[in-house]
């Protein structure tokens, strides 16, 4: 009578770790991608049709596209998904990045979400086109809290 109560209980599905890729770019593709962060389209498409797909995705995922969120996670750029969440306060983003000695990341991510002593560090140790790529962040993650803030601008990301 009740036999729907007594179903099979499914596997979960198994989770594969997926290998991180390398994320060395060049200076020059570092500020197109603070460009497309800022929202410049042509250099956002630019970027997934000549070989720079994570920095495509990592732009949307930053603009809270969940389909560029799952994209980066599932295609071997977990690392900068940290750093994006890292960007947004959460704190095992943040600590991930430093047990898996991704400190640049991590004090990417930080300062981004208004760290002073990262924007301190950024300011020793990292290039100027990575401490310009951190702008770029901050300023459109400013921008999306401020949205989510405003009463007349509820539900839009920008």
């Amino acid at each position: 009578m009740f036999s729907w109560f007594k179903k099979k209980k499914e596997e979960a599905p198994q989770i594969q770790a997926v290998p991180l890729k390398p994320i060395n770019y060049p200076a020059q593709v570092i500020l197109l991608w603070a460009k497309a962060v800022e929202g410049d389209k042509v250099i956002q498409l630019w970027l997934r049709e000549n070989g720079y797909e994570s920095l495509f995705h990592a732009t949307n995922a930053i603009y809270l596209i969940q389909e560029s969120r799952d994209w980066l996670m599932e295609n071997g750029y977990a690392h900068l998904m940290a750093m994006i969440n890292a960007a947004e306060g959460l704190v095992q983003a943040q600590e991930w990045l430093l047990a898996h000695k991704m400190e640049l990341l991590f004090h990417i991510g930080r300062a981004v979400d208004h760290e002073v002593e990262s924007w301190d560090w950024l300011g020793k140790h990292a290039t100027p086109d990575l401490f310009m790529l951190a702008k770029s962040i901050q300023f459109i993650k400013d921008k999306i809290e401020e949205n989510h803030r405003d009463i007349h601008s509820f539900g839009k990301d920008l």
